[in-house]
């Protein structure tokens, strides 16, 4: 019999006509996975939202940007690779402009923390960049006003700087501050440029949304000792020359390095897809564990169903007699109310599923919370829908054993 296809069919009707002669208590019982796979559902969504934009925020980053640091193989005492070994250099920056044919532009850029102050306003900690012309190309930020720094302006260390809106906001100057005066710790700058503003920017010092002073590198040099740190940003011609534009710079920082076959490298080159698939590893994780936690209200809702298939079963002990009288065997009456355990489970998984996506796009539809792209994945589906049947035989297995075992004579005396 169990290997009859109508078997199962007939089962599942059953179960269908059980479900809807006790609709209240059915969907009572069903809310407890009704409620978890809604919720591990609206949390996949909107931790998929929340992927998709910051993915979008590394797309408009640009794939064609290469970051070079300085870095000290692991496993290395200090006084082997001393610090003068590891910094980058500014000649290091001219030989890859010069020697690498996949770079299109590369920039030196060092940060420092000075006072800034004008006729009105004095910040303090105010974050101060050195950075040579190409930076815009590299950072696709130009200049909306007045002019970028001139070749002249980075060989003569010219005390000139650009500044971006939130900076004539804060320090309380003039609209077109072209032209004006202002003290970076102490030493008089003129403003001959305004940046762009770019909300959404990512990674330390690009955030917009505050005060940016900009000043020519060869000035950086002179304000700070010998050995401060820099890094280089680099554009590569296109995304598809990324891999061979960071191969190029690899060859050049060891050759000019004098870094010997077999020895390691005291820098670090990195393309953006790496912060790419580094993100998208940690996005997975953080799913997996969210799902994992919203996931355990499902077994609340399987002891649910555990009791309810119980008290089925005391209320069908007869129906069983019956059914074992006229020659159904044990395994076909644990099957018919496995069966039932699972398509009830199944039902509360469906409904679970659309809840869940209702509470995506309600998440849509909220300005500002930049859930816009937040969605049910089909994977997040097919899983609700296995653990909801997984749960359905987990915690229907018992009331089904039960039934089975159940003794016919008994079952048919039971009143």
């Amino acid at each position: 019999m169990i290997f009859n296809p109508f078997f199962y069919l007939q089962a599942i009707l059953l179960a269908f006509g059980q479900i809807w002669a006790n609709k209240t208590r059915s969907l009572l019982t069903a809310l407890g996975i009704v409620v978890g796979v809604g919720s591990v559902c609206a949390v996949i969504a909107a931790l998929t939202g929340f992927e998709q934009k910051i993915l979008r925020e590394f797309e408009t980053f640009g794939a064609s940007r290469l970051f070079i640091f300085p870095n000290r193989p692991e496993a290395t005492s200090r006084q082997r690779y001393p610090w003068n070994r590891v910094r980058l250099q500014v000649s290091e920056a001219e030989a890859i402009a010069s020697q690498c044919p996949s770079v299109r532009c590369i920039t030196p850029i060092s940060d420092m923390t000075m006072t800034a102050e004008s006729s009105l306003e004095q910040l303090e900690a105010v974050n101060v960049v050195g950075i040579w012309p190409a930076w815009h190309e590299v950072e696709n930020r130009q200049v909306i006003v007045g002019r970028a720094f001139s070749q002249i302006d980075i060989d003569s260390a010219r005390q000139v700087c650009l500044i971006n809106e939130a900076a004539i906001e804060e320090l309380r100057l003039p609209e077109d501050p072209i032209g004006e005066h202002i003290l970076l710790g102490g030493r008089r700058f003129l403003i001959v440029g305004i940046v762009e503003t770019i909300q959404g920017r990512m990674f330390g010092g690009m955030n917009t949304s505050r005060t940016e002073i900009f000043i020519p590198f060869s000035v950086v040099e002179k304000l700070q000792d010998s050995w401060f740190f820099m890094r280089f940003a680099a554009m590569a011609l296109s995304p598809q020359h990324a891999e061979e534009a960071r191969a190029e710079i690899m060859h050049v920082m060891r050759r000019g390095r004098g870094i010997g076959r077999g020895e390691p490298d005291t820098f670090r080159v990195e393309a953006i897809d790496q912060y790419i698939d580094q993100f998208k590893s940690m996005a997975a994780a953080i799913t997996a564990i969210a799902g994992g936690i919203v996931g355990i209200s499902l077994l609340v809702g399987g002891i649910g169903i555990m009791n309810i298939m119980l008290v089925s079963v005391s209320e069908r002990t007869r129906e069983i007699g019956l059914r074992k009288a006229v020659g159904a065997t044990p395994a076909a009456i644990l099957l018919q109310f496995l069966l039932e355990a699972v398509t009830l489970c199944l039902v509360g998984g469906f409904l679970g599923v659309a809840i869940g996506q209702g509470l995506a796009f309600a998440m849509m539809m909220i300005p500002q919370a930049g859930l816009e792209h937040a969605t049910v994945p089909m994977w997040a589906i097919a899983i609700a829908f296995g653990f909801s049947a997984l749960v359905g035989i987990v915690f229907g297995m018992f009331p089904a054993i039960k039934a089975a075992r159940l003794d016919p004579i008994e079952a048919l005396r039971h009143e």
